[in-house]
C-alpha cells in the first residue's frame, strides 16, 4: 500500500505493514504514534524506526526523527483508516450487524448468532466473551477491538466465508474511532443507563457516543421501551424497527420467567428461551426483531431460540448437588445488578443472597448506587472485592456501604472475594439464590500489581468438594 494515496502527503513510500506499538513494529511498517491515557506513542517513534519503520503518522511534531513525518489531526482515526484500506474494506463484504447499549450487549449477540447459524449461515462474532469465527474461539481483549485488529479480524472472517458478522460495539470504541470505516448494515440497540461515566464524565455524553453507531448504519433494530431507543428512532432518517414489552411492532405477550428461563408470544409464536430474567426478554426481542428484519420467519426463530445454549457469565446456573442455587452474572451496574435481583426474586424459595463489589479506577458514583439497590432489593448482602486495580478494596468498599446506610437487608463485608464466596456457600440454607454479581464470564481477577487466574466455577467446585 502506497501512503500517497491514503493521506494528503507528497511522500511516495510503499508500506507493508502497520503498527501503533512499537514493540511490535516489524521492517517496512508504516507507525501510528497515538496518544493514550497512560503513555504517548509519539515517544516511541524512534524506537519503531529503529525496528524498520518507514514512516510515522501522528498529531504532532517529533524532534530528532530520521524517517518521513505525515501529521494527521486524529491519529486513531488515521490508524483505523490505514487499517480498513490495507485489509481492502473486509465489512463492505460480510452483513455486519453491531450490537450497542449498557446491558445485554453479549446475549443478543450470541442469540443472534445461534438463529443465523441455525438458518444455513456462517457468522463470526467479535465481543466481550470471545470472538467465534464459526466455532472456532479467538480470545479477545476488548468488548471492541482497535481498528487494526478490528479489521484483520474482518478480513479473516470473509476469506474463511463468514457471510454475517455480528459483534458488540461500546461506547469507548465509538469514542476511540476503532470501529471507523465499518460498513454495519444494521445496529442494535438494547438499553442506556449508568456506565463509564468516568470516561464519558455525562449521561448525555455517554448516550452521544452510542449514537454515533445509528449513524454509521442503514437499519436500526431499537428497544422503544428504552428512553433513548425513543430518541434515535425520532432521529434517525432510515428505516428502523422497533422492539420491547410495552411499546414496538415486535412485542412479547403472555410472558413467565422460572429458573430454568423465559416463555412468551411474539408475532404469532410461542417462544422458549432457556435464559432466565426478564431482560433475557429484551434480549431475545432484539436477536428476533434483527433475524425477522433479514428475512427468517418466526416459526425458524422460535425454533433456533428454544435450543439456545446459556451464555458464560450471563445469569449461568452453577451445576452444585445441594439444596440452594448458585448464579454466577456479569452484572456490574446500577441497571444490571437490579435487573438481575429482579429476575431472581420471581423464584426464589428462600433467601435472596448477593455477593458483589465494584471495579477499581472505575466510576465511582455507581457504587453507593449499587449498594443502595442491593441492600433494598436482597435479603442478605456480602459487599467484597471485585477488580480492584490500583485502588484499595477497602475504600472501594466504603464508597459502597455509604449507599447502603438504610438498607432493609442484613450485610456482612469480606474484603477478600474468595472468602466471601466461601462465607455464602457455608451459610447458605436450603430454598436459597446465591447470587455472583460482577465478574461473569471472567477468569481472572485485576490487582494493583498483577492479574491472578480467578475463576469462581472453579472456586465453588473447590470448597465444596472440600467440606
Amino acid at each position: 500500500m502506497n501512503i500517497k494515496g491514503l493521506f494528503d502527503t507528497d511522500f511516495d513510500i510503499d508500506i507493508t505493514g502497520i503498527s501503533y506499538d512499537s514493540r511490535l513494529t516489524e521492517p517496512g511498517d508504516m507507525f501510528v504514534a497515538i496518544s493514550g491515557y497512560k503513555t504517548d506513542g509519539h515517544i516511541y517513534a524512534a524506537q519503531a524506526a529503529e525496528k524498520g519503520a518507514v514512516c510515522v503518522v501522528g498529531e504532532h511534531d517529533i524532534g530528532g526523527l530520521k524517517i518521513p513525518f505525515i501529521k494527521v489531526e486524529n491519529s486513531r482515526e488515521a490508524l483505523a483508516k490505514a487499517a480498513h484500506t490495507f485489509f481492502n474494506f473486509p465489512s463492505k463484504q460480510l452483513k455486519l450487524i453491531g450490537v450497542t447499549g449498557t446491558n445485554g450487549k453479549t446475549t443478543t449477540t450470541y442469540l443472534i448468532k445461534h438463529i443465523l447459524e441455525c438458518n444455513c449461515h456462517k457468522v463470526g462474532l467479535i465481543g466481550t466473551n470471545q470472538n467465534l469465527i464459526g466455532q472456532k474461539v479467538i480470545e479477545s481483549q476488548h468488548t471492541t477491538p482497535e481498528s487494526y485488529e478490528l479489521a484483520k479480524l474482518l478480513r479473516q472472517m470473509a476469506e474463511e466465508g463468514c457471510d454475517y458478522v455480528v459483534m458488540e460495539v461500546s461506547s469507548h470504541s465509538l469514542e476511540l474511532h476503532r470501529v471507523d470505516y465499518c460498513d454495519f448494515l444494521f445496529a442494535v440497540f438494547t438499553n442506556l443507563t449508568q456506565d463509564h461515566l468516568d470516561f464519558h464524565l455525562s449521561m448525555e455524553q455517554y448516550a452521544n457516543a452510542k449514537m454515533k453507531l445509528f449513524n454509521m448504519c442503514r437499519y436500526g433494530i431499537i428497544n422503544s421501551d428504552d428512553i433513548f431507543g425513543d430518541q434515535i428512532i425520532n432521529a434517525l432518517p432510515h428505516k428502523c424497527e422497533s422492539y420491547g414489552i410495552e411499546t414496538g411492532t415486535v412485542r412479547a405477550e403472555n410472558i413467565k420467567t422460572n429458573v430454568g428461563g423465559i416463555e412468551f408470544d411474539c408475532l404469532g409464536q410461542h417462544i422458549i428461551l432457556g435464559i432466565p430474567g426478564r431482560f433475557s426478554v429484551y434480549n431475545a426481542l432484539g436477536a428476533i426483531a434483527l433475524a425477522h428484519s433479514v428475512g427468517i420467519g418466526i416459526n425458524e426463530i422460535a425454533s433456533a431460540l428454544k435450543k439456545a445454549p446459556g451464555v458464560k457469565g450471563r445469569v449461568e446456573i452453577v451445576p452444585v448437588d445441594t439444596d440452594y442455587t448458585v448464579l454466577i452474572d456479569y452484572a456490574h451496574t446500577p441497571d444490571g445488578l437490579k435487573k438481575l435481583l429482579e429476575t431472581a426474586r420471581e423464584f426464589v424459595k428462600g433467601r435472596l443472597v448477593v455477593l458483589f463489589g465494584c471495579g477499581g479506577d472505575r466510576d465511582k458514583t455507581k457504587r453507593p448506587l449499587m449498594g443502595k439497590i442491593a441492600g433494598e432489593l436482597a435479603d442478605y448482602c456480602i459487599v467484597t472485592s471485585d477488580n480492584p486495580r490500583t485502588e484499595e478494596p477497602a475504600a472501594i468498599i466504603r464508597d459502597i456501604l455509604t449507599g447502603m446506610k438504610d438498607a432493609v437487608a442484613e450485610y456482612i463485608v469480606v474484603e477478600n472475594r474468595r472468602d466471601a464466596i466461601e462465607f455464602a456457600l457455608n451459610n447458605a440454607i436450603a430454598g436459597d439464590v446465591i447470587l455472583l454479581a460482577g465478574k461473569g464470564h471472567e477468569t481472572y481477577q485485576i490487582l494493583a500489581d498483577r492479574t491472578i487466574h480467578f475463576d469462581e466455577r472453579e472456586i465453588i467446585r473447590q470448597i465444596i468438594q472440600g467440606r
